[in-house]
Parts: C-alpha cells; sequence; structure tokens
C-alpha cells in the first residue's frame, strides 16, 4: 500500500473484493500479494497480520457504504425513492457476498466482526429512523407507528438475512430474501399512496 491514501483505498478495495468472492479464510496473506503483484514483505509493511488487514477493509467499507447512502439520500425525491435507492445498493452488495464470507468473519475474526456489526448498526439505525420521519412527514408512511421501533425492528430483520441458520444458502438467495423483505417493510409502513409509488417503481428498481 502506497503512502498514497487513494492507492491504499484502491488496494483495500481490490482485497475486499477478493473476500467477498471467495470469503476469508480460504484467502490467505500470499494470495492477496499475487493479486495485488506486491511482495508478502510489502505487504506487512501496511498491516500487521491478516486481522489488521480485515480491520483495515472493514473500515473502509463502512466508509464507503456511509458516503453512498448520504448520496442516495440527496438524490432521492422521497423517502420510498430512498429506499428503493438504498435496496438497490443492498442487492448489488449482497449479489457480490460469498455466504461463507460473513461466517468466516463472525468464526475467525470476532473482534472485527463486533467493530464492523457495531459501527453498521448505528448509522443504519439513523439512516432508517431519518427515512421513517420523513416518509410520515411525506404523507407516505402512516402516522401510526413509533419509527424508534421500526428501525429497531429493521436493522434485526437485516441482520437475519444474512445468518446462514435462518436462511440456509442452499434453499435461498441473499438478493432474494432482501427483495422480499422490502416489500414486506413498506407494505408494512406506507399509507395507500406510499404503497401505490412503492408498487410502481418496485419491478423497474429492483432487478
Amino acid at each position: 500500500m502506497a503512502n498514497n491514501s487513494n492507492t491504499q483505498q484502491d488496494i483495500l478495495h481490490k482485497i475486499e473484493d477478493l473476500f467477498l468472492r471467495y470469503g476469508i479464510k480460504s484467502v490467505t496473506m500470499d494470495d492477496i500479494s499475487r493479486h495485488l503483484g506486491i511482495s508478502k514483505k510489502t505487504l506487512y509493511q501496511y498491516v500487521d497480520n491478516k486481522a489488521d488487514l480485515i480491520n483495515k477493509v472493514l473500515r473502509q467499507h463502512i466508509e464507503s457504504e456511509k458516503r453512498e447512502v448520504i448520496n442516495i439520500q440527496k438524490r432521492a425525491k422521497n423517502a420510498i425513492h430512498e429506499m428503493l435507492a438504498i435496496a438497490r445498493y443492498v442487492i448489488s452488495m449482497l449479489r457480490r457476498l460469498n455466504p461463507s464470507t460473513m461466517y468466516d468473519l463472525q468464526k475467525y475474526y470476532s473482534k472485527s466482526w463486533e467493530i464492523m456489526h457495531a459501527l453498521h448498526k448505528e448509522y443504519m439505525y439513523e439512516t432508517i429512523i431519518k427515512n421513517l420521519y420523513n416518509g410520515q412527514s411525506e404523507g407516505l408512511y402512516r402516522g401510526d407507528f413509533n419509527p424508534e421501533i421500526i428501525a429497531r425492528f429493521y436493522i434485526a430483520k437485516v441482520e437475519s438475512i444474512v445468518s446462514e441458520d435462518i436462511f440456509p444458502s442452499n434453499l435461498f438467495t441473499k438478493e432474494k430474501v432482501y427483495q422480499a423483505f422490502i416489500q414486506y417493510h413498506i407494505h408494512g409502513i406506507a399509507t395507500e399512496k406510499g404503497i401505490k409509488l412503492f408498487e410502481k417503481h418496485f419491478k423497474e428498481t429492483i432487478k
């Protein structure tokens, strides 16, 4: 990883892609150095070990997600459009995700998982609760629910999607499960106006 921060970001993105495609445990530091075209000695100038590398990759991933969500919020016309755009982004990530990646992370790098999980929950909660309040003020979501409760429901359900115990990959694709969840979520909170808007754009947005 060169001194140039952009170069370091590019390298971490390449390593993240390896982890998403092949899992974490099966990808060795030798594999990473070969993929990057640098020596393992050079790689260890920038990371202490594989666990340190995983921490850096995860932290960059979280920051990248945050930037993407902020851009989505800026472009969104309303709360429904925002949720559809977020759903499209999440599905694009799930399509890249090897089922073993999350398993490896939780089993072999639990400290890294806990850090990522806490950061992810924090900004996800902030994103969803803001969307819920906006949707209520726009008349697209019903006003008879507590956004703080529903935001926590949302987080709990999203976490279950990547659980192999609840949705084993040999029976369900993560993207299909998430699509079903988004429909379930919106139909549970939206007004008639919101549901019509959602249904109008759902199929053309979620492909």
